[in-house]
């Protein structure tokens, strides 16, 4: 059984999305979701289908490695990013070296960076006048959207289009996507 640990900071639709691609699978779970956000809707999401959560503040993460101490006690084949906004310390990665993902709503390396998530990604893009944008899955490491690419794939931008029909646009690409490409990265030979 491959275990699977989510970090998510907001609403999570990504996370419910992978909980629910994976439920009842006899090859991976979900076990466990991180927040640092004791409001995120994502707890409430977690707790329809009976996922463990663990609520932690920038010294568990950073300080005192409470977090790590969590990692380290659920030994995950994977960790998954899922609209998780904070870098990931040193020590993290190291204990977990290329076993971190993170999904991104641009085509990287177009976009990436500190500062560069959700509405700021799409205003960014609307600003520049692109024809097309997309989701990018990668491996994380010491600096933001800087890891190996694992997948991207994109869509096109109407003129007429806004930030919020560019932020629904990268929401179907998302849950049609990610999940599949969490499992390909689980099971790279199928």
């Amino acid at each position: 059984m491959k275990r699977v640990v989510i970090f998510a900071s907001g609403s999570g639709t990504n996370a419910e999305n992978l909980i629910k691609f994976f439920h009842n699978r006899d090859n991976v779970s979900v076990i466990h979701v991180l927040t640092n956000n004791p409001r995120a809707k994502v707890l409430q999401r977690c707790l329809r289908f009976g996922v463990n959560t663990t609520v932690f503040n920038k010294e568990d993460f950073i300080e005192n490695h409470k977090v790590l101490k969590v990692l380290k006690s659920l030994n995950p084949d994977l960790i998954v990013l899922a609209g998780f906004l904070w870098k990931i310390p040193e020590d993290i990665l190291k204990k977990f070296p290329n076993k971190i993902i993170n999904i991104h709503p641009s085509l990287l390396p177009k976009y990436g960076g500190k500062g560069m998530y959700g509405k700021y990604v799409h205003e960014a893009v609307l600003r520049n006048k692109e024809v097309r944008t997309g989701i990018t899955v990668h491996y994380v490491n010491e600096n933001y959207d800087d890891g190996a690419i694992i997948f991207q794939t994109h869509c096109y931008i109407d003129s007429l289009d806004n930030e919020e029909d560019i932020a629904k646009k990268i929401h179907v690409l998302e849950m049609e996507h990610f999940p599949k490409v969490v499992e390909s990265v689980l099971f790279p030979n199928g």
